[in-house]
């Protein structure tokens, strides 16, 4: 944020801190090395605040826990922020000194009363309350999510949503207090770093906007750099639909099974002239690939560097050889960019990390021998003589500011694009178990104490009311497909909102259900609010595993 592709704080913070809202993360389950030091900073005394459609088992270790309606949570974040600048806790020195447009996010927000969140988010006008003042006077305070904010339609606008609650406060830019995305797969934030995302080159460093660093990366390249943003995965499969995207070359990823409207993802990959996967697993993505490079494990038959959501970059080493045809992600490329014409010659991964530190700023100081002395550095690290603060944009507090103020945000509560109707009165959530890992490619191939079949979560009412029992098989269907699985009654789900993982496609397939309304600026896709109907189903009607049918309703957006 605020042109860097990470959270502001390191892991110790977050345990030195006073207060942390956790906020569309059940980070217990989800990133439970991250919630150990969540754990630790409770243990010297931090309030925990969980802001979550369901009462996860983060929840149970919060102080305050705000239920609020899936896909409400720029309406609470305003309301927030009108309340934090009503009770005259704002931070006006740090607004007037470090931020633009306050005076359009106060207007914007003074029709989200208390009264108003409360009808549109679920949440008591009493507990949003508590829970903005105890941000807003707190000393040092954590602001943290994940999927539960970015995997909706307006993914971004609920980031700044929940920006601009730190901007009121003062809290980002100084030890303790912070804004903290938490990545939702191993290695993302180092993907990130690396370029692997359509408008930047490695760094950070925008394609369309920093000439200077185009200009070096193709000196050190040989070749000119097209500058202009490329596609990301869902304008990639909206190419595919037009018929502008032919050939497809996918490395560790399945979107067959983790993309959402998983009929519509199959078709258009099915559609393509050239289909080529580079992977650990043959996955169900794989499966229809005309061309299958088996890769290594990069975390135990690979030498390279892993960067995790504090920033922190570490050294992977190789203890294993890669078992029969798979071979190093870099071997493959290497031998790729030979028949493509190009003779790239690096003696070993660490070259190519030399490579990038010399072009790649934020990363300079990090040499092999330095990420092992110190057991990993946090970007950004400018030489190998000095380490930077371990949070970012410490630069809002100087006097004068050596950089233009960041700005507030004007965002409205737009609720999901999956409307609820008689014909589909529920709303089915996703997110993952402790035991399992996104599609199960990775953890499906071993057993867990703590697994369960994949289950439809009911709450006790709607259970009730649809006369289905614990344990008994349900059919769900959304406007796009349907699926059958047990049905697990749960206290911790309110009336009305049910729950699905993505963990177990072989047997239930849930994306089979959700929608593929992506956000336009980030292009995620809306996977946490999927409106369906349940029924209960007879033993003959299924096998126990997913059952896909016709698509039951158009499809909407």
């Amino acid at each position: 944020m605020f042109g860097a592709g990470g959270g502001t704080s390191s892991y110790l913070e977050v345990q030195d801190t006073d207060v942390i809202l956790l906020w569309g993360s059940n980070a217990r389950e989800a990133h439970p090395i991250f919630f150990h030091h969540v754990l630790k900073a409770l243990h010297a005394g931090a309030q925990l605040h969980v802001i979550d459609p369901r009462r996860t088992t983060s929840a149970q270790w919060a102080d305050r826990w705000l239920g609020l309606n899936v896909g409400t949570d720029i309406a609470l974040a305003n309301a927030m922020g009108r309340e934090i600048i009503h009770a005259g806790l704002v931070n006006r020195p740090f607004i007037e000194h470090a931020t633009t447009g306050f005076e359009a996010y106060a207007a914007a927000v003074e029709r989200y009363t208390l009264e108003h969140a409360e009808d549109v988010t679920g949440v008591p006008a009493e507990a949003i309350r508590e829970v903005a003042h105890a941000y807003a006077r707190a000393d040092r305070a954590q602001l943290c999510w994940t999927l539960g904010i970015t995997e909706h339609h307006n993914a971004v606008d609920n980031v700044l949503a929940l920006i601009n609650l730190a901007l009121l406060c003062g809290h980002v830019g100084r030890y303790g207090s912070g804004l903290n995305p938490l990545r939702g797969q191993n290695n993302v934030q180092g993907g990130g770093d690396m370029g692997a995302i359509p408008n930047r080159l490695p760094g950070f460093q925008d394609i369309e906007n920093d000439p200077e660093a185009c200009e070096r990366f193709e000196r050190a390249w040989g070749t000119p750099i097209k500058r202009t943003y490329g596609w990301h995965m869902s304008e990639m499969l909206a190419a595919m639909g037009r018929g502008e995207l032919t050939a497809l070359y996918v490395v560790g990823e399945n979107p067959v099974q983790s993309d959402a409207d998983a009929h519509h993802v199959r078709h258009l990959l099915e559609s393509l002239d050239h289909l080529v996967v580079q992977d650990i697993f043959l996955t169900a993505t794989a499966e229809m690939a005309d061309v299958v490079l088996p890769a290594a494990a990069s975390w135990c038959e690979s030498e390279g560097t892993v960067t995790n959501s504090e920033r922190r970059v570490q050294r992977v080493r190789a203890a294993l050889k890669p078992p029969g045809e798979a071979r190093d992600d870099l071997q493959i490329i290497y031998d790729l960019a030979r028949r493509l014409g190009h003779d790239w010659r690096y003696d070993s991964s660490e070259d190519v990390w030399n490579e990038l530190r010399s072009l790649a700023p934020n990363h300079a100081g990090m040499s092999y021998a330095r990420l092992e002395e110190l057991g990993g550095i946090q970007w950004p690290c400018f030489s190998e003589d000095r380490l930077e603060p371990s949070y970012l944009h410490g630069f809002l507090w100087e006097d004068p500011l050596p950089r233009p103020p960041v700005p507030f945000s004007v965002v409205e509560d737009d609720p999901p694009v999956d409307q609820l109707s008689d014909d589909f009165p529920l709303l089915l959530t996703t997110g993952r178990r402790l035991d399992s890992f996104n599609t199960g490619v990775q953890t499906g191939g071993y057993t867990s104490p703590l697994r369960r079949e994949e289950e439809l979560e009911l709450s006790i009412a709607d259970a009730e009311e649809l006369g289905v029992s614990d344990g008994q098989r349900v059919r769900i269907s959304s406007r796009r497909g349907s699926v059958t699985a047990p049905a697990r009654v749960q206290r911790s789900l309110r009336r009305g909102l049910a729950f699905m993982t993505l963990h177990f496609p072989e047997e239930v397939e849930t994306n089979l259900l959700t929608i593929n309304a992506t956000d336009p600026k980030s292009g995620t896709a809306e996977f946490k609010a999927t409106a369906i109907r349940v029924e209960p189903v007879t033993q003959d009607e299924t096998d126990g595993r997913a059952a896909a049918s016709e698509p039951v309703a158009a499809a909407g957006a």
